[in-house]
């Protein structure tokens, strides 16, 4: 349990955090039609979705190195909160590519500063509970990403390409007023000063290496498929822009679902990296047969099993990406996960929309299958190498 304070505390964090992505993602289902519909062609469709990745690669690690070494993350959240609202409204107010790409941007910028975010939610929590918070936080950015990609088709379809993004910053800035009122707890004065060379140690730590480049694939495929062109390939086999919203509910609602499966179910039962394995390979298998899928019924089932079988990946990751690292170094070791994984939301958009423009989009779905591939094959190595690794469970 906890005080009322700290429950309050940690309802308000959580509040925070949803509406923090949901204003990043109201508006992700419709970006690269949008932005096509600018005149954007596949390639620099790609640019504009990949700008998000490379600005959280060029950030978060600093962010993270700047928090650890300041003991701050609220005033990280608030700069978050604020560069959030901005890049909704430069898109609101704007209607060219140069301005798509800028706003993506900031919002990428944005995005890197979840890093303070996820340092300063698990201090709500002892030290035993570190994977119940990154259970709770990672279910709710799912819940604010299911709500808002649901409702973005929707909202187009009766008010235009803009509205998302006039909704986005306007819950924006109700976010900026709540994140003020977050509790953050001193650090104890007492311990010695944090040393630079330290902190980049933690960026050696194998496992931490591992898993961040499991999540680089991950995070490829993801942003290559729904976060990506998914939107854009239904609309080329003839769905209309209502439809999607029902495609982001059969993709989302199993995604969600699957976050918490994960620790509770999947974990205990086969371990971790068997997990990781088996998730894998069946996002594989989903992602290599929706070039294949011609009708709406038939992409939404096959939507919803990819949409559980990523779901079961990233609070694994998360999770395993911090759990030994010492907490005055843990916004370091988050930072560099964060930053590396940015390489997938960059590169795999990036690289499937060139692919795109030279062979079709469905090139796009090759190359994410071909990512997950490689990342079951990397994980069955693996798990045999380090299978002392293995704990019975995420909640032990």
């Amino acid at each position: 349990m906890g005080t009322p304070s700290l429950i309050r505390d940690r309802y308000l964090f959580l509040v925070v955090s949803f509406i923090f992505w949901f204003s990043h993602f109201i508006y992700i289902p419709t970006l690269a039609p949008y932005v096509q519909s600018l005149g954007g062609k596949y390639t620099f469709t790609g640019i504009v979705l990949g700008s998000y990745g490379l600005m959280q690669l060029l950030f978060r690690l600093p962010l993270g190195i700047f928090s650890d070494l300041t003991k701050l993350r609220k005033p990280f959240m608030i700069f978050g909160m604020v560069v959030s609202a901005c890049s909704c409204f430069a898109f609101a107010i704007t209607d060219s590519l140069g301005w798509a790409l800028a706003a993506r941007s900031l919002a990428g910028l944005a995005a890197a500063t979840w890093v303070a975010f996820t340092a300063l939610y698990p201090t709500y929590f002892a030290s035993h509970e570190v994977h119940r918070a990154m259970g709770s936080i990672s279910f709710i950015v799912v819940l604010a990403q299911l709500l808002g990609m649901s409702l973005s088709g929707y909202v187009v379809d009766e008010w235009g390409w803009h509205a998302p993004f006039w909704i986005g910053g306007v819950i924006g800035i109700a976010g900026l007023a709540l994140s003020l009122l977050i509790f953050e707890k001193k650090e104890e004065v007492t311990k010695a000063p944090i040393k630079l060379k330290d902190l980049m140690s933690v960026m050696r730590e194998p496992l931490l290496l591992k898993i961040s480049f499991l999540s680089i694939l991950a995070h490829s495929i993801i942003f290559t498929t729904m976060f990506g062109f998914i939107p854009a390939y239904a609309l080329s086999v003839g769905l209309k822009t209502s439809d999607i919203s029902m495609i982001v509910f059969s993709f989302m609602i199993p995604h969600a679902i699957a976050t918490l499966f994960m620790g509770k179910v999947l974990v205990p039962l086969l371990g971790k990296w068997r997990s990781l394995e088996i998730a894998f390979f069946f996002t594989t298998c989903f992602t290599l047969i929706t070039p294949f899928v011609q009708t709406k019924v038939l992409l939404c089932v096959i939507q919803s099993f990819n949409g559980f079988s990523l779901g079961l990946l990233f609070p694994l990751f998360l999770g395993m990406a911090v759990e030994s690292i010492p907490l005055e170094k843990r916004a370091t070791a988050i930072g560099g996960y964060q930053a590396l994984y940015a390489l997938g939301i960059f590169g795999g958009p990036f690289f499937a929309g060139i692919l795109n423009s030279m062979l079709g989009i469905e090139a796009g779905f090759y190359f994410a299958g071909a990512l997950g591939l490689l990342a079951t094959t990397l994980v069955l190595i693996w798990r045999k190498r380090e299978h002392t690794y293995e704990v019975p469970s995420l909640n032990r």
